[in-house]
């Protein structure tokens, strides 16, 4: 077993810019800090990592302070990158943001707040870079509260120039750079006491209440968000970095105090909530929420243990899996360092390697009683951003294939996605940073190269008004004959209702053991269009009536009259073409806004907000086609100096503009259909 107990453990996700180098050297875990510009850290170990010097993955360190076990996963800062940010809320109770104070406030931070505050986790924002010069810490701490709020307060503030901080919480003395430290002291101790009524009667009677009376209801305020405690730090010179350790091995929940993680037990719409109970002797649940593949040592595993206790022999379910698999080997994980272990305790992060059905999201356990146990699911963007690719060489189809899909089991916000009726296979991710990375790993990690182009947009189809269709299906040929004939109804569903087919035949006229034929007719139209070759959505066909015949009706002949009665009903229906609308958002200098506005409504976009983030850039929010995005970073770049980044989220689908329909409805070829 370990050395420490679940009470002793605290697991952080560190978002935005790392500090995870110089938190390791205080604590003592490393001698000297490693620095991203050589290559050295022990987060950020990938060849690609150490290229772009910047975190592309979630990375987990673990170290001791003061007798407490920190379990930290460093997360990465880019926008094209917050799914690997994302994934690993489930498995900590407490999410740190870190704001840089030359950068401001940026769309990562924005996002990684709220969907924390959404698991009911509980936050802390850490301001870096407080000894750069030029900044304004007074006007950011402003504008955090502004954004996240007023419960958003400094539990210390920056000192001589930022090369120190001051304790605001513990021992408030000393002078700060800006405001008051008896003012921040107040104003956080009241802010706490407001969640407990008793200890809120012994402040106003007494004037005060020690640190040791607060630790309770502070950490109360953080598990109901009441409280989001600010703290300065300097990641370079490591001021207000020991002073951030002794916050989290003091302030910060355990396992046993945060807020837990639901599961869901059952399917869909009749699952219910339960929760695990950190107790070791109670049967094991476990989450996966990090995969990865290595050439040489195989799939790994990172999960987190919410109840029971894992060790080497344990005998693992995957999901509903009847089979378990045996824990051969555990792991604590630090960067790219493993270290075996006997045990895994409630609350603690462990890994396993060459378990190949592992996947991202599972749900471990060691009874059958938990086979009907899922995780919560964590909201993930829509990968908008692809690219066609093919290979360079002919014949490495399977070994492209192969590949890919080891990337995507690494990367939830991935996928791959095969068109036949296209012949093209397009991988979408979140930007073109993201792709680019990808591409990169295929190369070096695999060595595969291929060609890309830009992808088909991801048209969709649909109607805009009710209509009937009706086809009779009739052949004979000699020998036995096909019949069958189908009268169906075809409506408009609200965006994004996908489809729905309704038997209300009576009377069998159409056999019961027809019916899935009509249907299956119906739903290749739904997949290979019907105006201009894109898959449609939105629909519901009612099928009503029709027609059989004792010895010629085949489930042939209904297929293909169910086809063609669709067919006929959506020429009726105001059929049109739809296209993706996803939000933006530019982050770009100020004196670049006219141009970015400019052309974004060239490419038919709308701007809804702009929102300054201090040291001169701006952030622009709005809506635009996908289908005008080709290329948009290299034109970003080009407007501004190579400063400028966006971020694509999917919107929803609209009708395309009259020209652009007749464009792709002269494009569409559809096949010969038997008639």
């Amino acid at each position: 077993m370990p050395s420490y107990t679940t009470e002793n453990i605290r697991n952080i996700a560190l978002v935005g810019h790392t500090l995870t180098e110089m938190l390791l050297h205080k604590a003592g875990t490393v001698n000297t800090p490693g620095a991203v510009e050589k290559g050295d850290t022990v987060a950020d170990f990938d060849p690609e990592e150490k290229e772009y010097q910047h975190s592309l993955s979630a990375a987990v360190v673990n170290f001791d302070h003061d007798g407490i076990h920190v379990n930290l996963i460093d997360t990465p800062g880019y926008p094209d990158f917050i799914g690997h940010s994302l994934t690993v809320l489930p498995a900590v109770e407490t999410a740190a943001v870190v704001i840089s104070a030359s950068g401001g406030i940026e769309m990562i931070a924005q996002r990684m707040m709220e969907r924390a505050r959404e698991r009911k986790l509980c936050r802390v924002i850490i301001v870096n870079k407080i000894d750069a010069s030029d900044i304004d810490l007074s006007a950011l701490l402003e504008r955090i509260q502004e954004t996240f709020g007023r419960e958003c307060l400094p539990i210390n503030l920056p000192s001589e120039g930022g090369k120190a901080v001051v304790d605001c919480f513990f021992k408030p003395t000393g002078k700060s750079d800006f405001s008051s430290v008896a003012e921040a002291h107040t104003r956080i101790v009241e802010q706490v006491v407001e969640v407990d009524e008793e200890l809120m009667t012994v402040y106003l009677e007494q004037g005060g209440v020690s640190p040791e009376q607060l630790h309770d209801p502070f950490e109360k305020a953080l598990r109901e968000g009441h409280l989001v405690p600010v703290c300065f730090v300097s990641a370079r010179t490591g001021a207000g970095v020991p002073e951030l350790l002794n916050v989290i091995t003091t302030l910060m929940p355990n396992p046993k105090e945060g807020n837990p993680e639901p599961f869901l037990r059952g399917e869909a719409g009749d699952a219910e909530e339960v929760y695990a109970e950190p107790d070791s002797a109670k049967h094991v649940l476990a989450h996966v929420f990090k995969v990865s593949v290595d050439p040489f040592v195989g799939r790994m595993g990172v999960f987190r243990i919410h109840q029971g206790t894992v060790t080497k022999d344990t005998q693992l379910y995957i999901n509903d899996a009847r089979k378990p698999f045996k824990v051969g080997h555990l792991f604590k994980v630090r960067g790219k360092d493993h270290q075996e272990i006997d045990a895994g305790i409630p609350g603690d992060i462990c890994a396993v390697t060459k378990v190949e059905d592992i996947q991202f999201d599972a749900v471990l356990h060691d009874s059958h009683d938990e086979d009907q146990y899922h995780a919560t699911p964590v909201s993930l963007p829509q990968p908008m951003v692809g690219l066609a690719i093919e290979p360079t060489k002919r014949g490495d189809e399977q070994k492209i294939s192969s590949s890919l899909q080891k990337l995507a089991a690494e990367d939830p916000c991935f996928v791959i996605e095969h068109h036949a009726a296209m012949n093209e296979t397009v991988i979408r991710g979140l930007g073109d940073l993201h792709l680019r990375v990808i591409l990169e790993k295929l190369k070096g990690r695999y060595n595969v190269e291929v060609n890309t182009r830009p992808p088909k947009i991801p048209y969709r189809e649909t109607i805009g008004a009710s209509a009937e269709g009706h086809h009779r299906h009739k052949k004979q040929t000699g020998g036995a004959g096909q019949f069958g004939e189908v009268y169906l109804r075809v409506e408009p569903l609200p965006r994004g209702s996908g489809f729905e087919f309704v038997d209300a035949v009576v009377g069998g006229v159409i056999p019961n053991q027809f019916i899935p034929a009509v249907e299956k007719g119906v739903r290749q139209v739904l997949e290979s269009g019907a105006i201009a070759g894109y898959p449609l959505q939105d629909i519901r066909v009612t099928l009503h009536d029709g027609k059989h015949h004792p010895v010629d009706s085949k489930e042939v002949a209904f297929v293909t009259a169910g086809k063609k009665a669709f067919i006929d009903a959506i020429k009726k229906a105001k059929p049109m073409a739809l296209e993706p609308i996803v939000n933006i958002e530019v982050l770009a200098p100020e004196g670049n806004m006219g141009d970015i506005a400019g052309d974004l409504s060239g490419k038919r976009g709308r701007i809804s907000n702009t929102e300054s983030l201090g040291g001169g850039m701006i952030a622009i929010k709005g809506q635009v086609p996908l289908s005008e995005l080709n290329n948009y970073q290299s034109k970003l770049k080009s407007v501004t100096g190579g400063r400028g980044t966006y971020s694509i989220e999917f919107s929803h689908y609209e009708p395309v503009p009259p020209n652009i329909q007749q464009q792709l409805m002269a494009e569409y070829k559809p096949g010969q259909e038997e008639g």
